[in-house]
């Protein structure tokens, strides 16, 4: 038997594999920083075969409260991923306890998003006749920052930003992003049509390229975390944010949505800017309104369960969305799904996954083009 992880956002450490009924495997911290929670790896010669793995660290990952009542996913063929059961956490152990029915099989922390598929997304988008793909510029390791430009900007179309990813762990924020893509760049789609006409959408599908490949939870190859680096991005150290910045200080926003997972809350939610100082009084009743219309759209979000409003303190302006709804005074929204499963409507057997967020993406041009409508 044998566990391998030397593939695009493999991330592991094997410290005894010796016996399948007690392998023995930590954690590995991203490659310039601490944090720690995001595994994806291979084990060979497995069909029929009881494992029992344990993450021996686990109580010292980044989001340890992320670990009761999630399950891992796994795939034998890298497309169609499934929840493992046998999944717990005790003695501050995570234990996965499954028998493969193939022969080589991929267990993750989420369904993976890889850097193949991304720029195949980019390719698919390139071919649109409403959408152009280009590079805002390049990461610490040398990557693109890409944006899709979706319509032309004109004086009388508002300036919509999305971005997702900031931590290439969360790979369900790209899930979405190709889920919202495929219908807003949909000829038949009447909801995609009227936003095309009202509004120019920058979307930039992976801030973070350079974590994703690596295998990182939170920060890029220099270990910053670029959702504390909008206030004073750097060129050298958060080139990501640098130069998202400076584009959106070229075009302006008129909405801005941050997409995220989130390890602990089994929930989708949305956190907004009601506690950014000055945000106007007309844009908080555009954030409930939006957020009433995303309610509309798809069942899946809900708004009782969230951060507090004081979660960030004195690092609040260094946030994206906090950063722009202070910069521009506009609606600015960082959306959450969970890494576990949407407790309000559980899937046994897929828990939340890529296919989830891509339905949320879909349904997020509704509250996007009533919040056009309603400038």
């Amino acid at each position: 038997m044998k566990i391998s992880q030397g593939f695009d956002s493999g991330s592991i450490e094997v410290v005894s594999a010796s016996r399948a009924d007690d392998i023995r495997v930590q954690l590995r911290r991203d490659n310039a920083a601490e944090f720690r929670q995001w595994f994806h790896f291979r084990v060979h010669d497995a069909a029929g075969v009881p494992l029992r793995m344990v993450f021996e660290n686990a109580a010292d990952a980044a989001y340890p409260d992320g670990w009761p009542d999630y399950r891992a996913v796994a795939s034998y063929d890298r497309r169609h991923w499934f929840r493992v059961s046998g999944t717990t956490y005790e003695n501050g152990q995570l234990v996965i306890t499954h028998t493969p029915e193939r022969n080589n099989i991929y267990y993750a922390y989420f369904e993976p998003y890889s850097h193949e598929r991304h720029l195949d997304l980019l390719g698919r988008t390139e071919l649109s006749p409403f959408a152009q793909v280009a590079s805002l510029g390049s990461t610490v390791d040398g990557r693109e920052v890409d944006v899709i430009t979706v319509g032309r900007a004109r004086p009388e179309r508002a300036p919509v930003w999305i971005i997702a990813r900031q931590h290439p762990g969360e790979t369900m924020a790209e899930w979405f992003v190709e889920g919202l893509l495929e219908r807003l760049l949909d000829g038949a789609d009447p909801v995609a049509r009227r936003i095309r006409e009202k509004a120019c959408l920058y979307v930039v599908p992976n801030m973070n390229p350079d974590g994703g490949v690596r295998g990182n939870l939170r920060t890029n190859a220099a270990g910053v975390n670029l959702n504390r680096a909008w206030a004073k991005p750097s060129a050298q150290t958060s080139p990501e944010v640098f130069h998202v910045r400076a584009h959106m200080e070229a075009t302006g926003c008129a909405l801005f949505l941050d997409i995220h997972g989130d390890e602990s809350l089994p929930y989708v939610f949305i956190d907004g800017a009601g506690m950014v100082p000055g945000f106007p009084a007309p844009a908080r009743r555009q954030e409930d309104a939006f957020l009433d219309a995303l309610a509309t759209a798809s069942p899946d979000f809900q708004r009782q369960h969230g951060y507090a409003p004081d979660r960030f303190g004195e690092e609040m302006l260094t946030l994206a969305s906090k950063w722009v709804a202070h910069r521009f005074g506009c609606v600015s929204l960082t959306l959450e799904m969970p890494f576990k499963d949407n407790a309000l409507m559980p899937d046994g057997q897929s828990g939340w996954s890529g296919a989830r967020s891509k339905r949320l993406g879909a349904a997020m041009l509704q509250p996007i083009l009533a919040h056009l409508d309603g400038r």
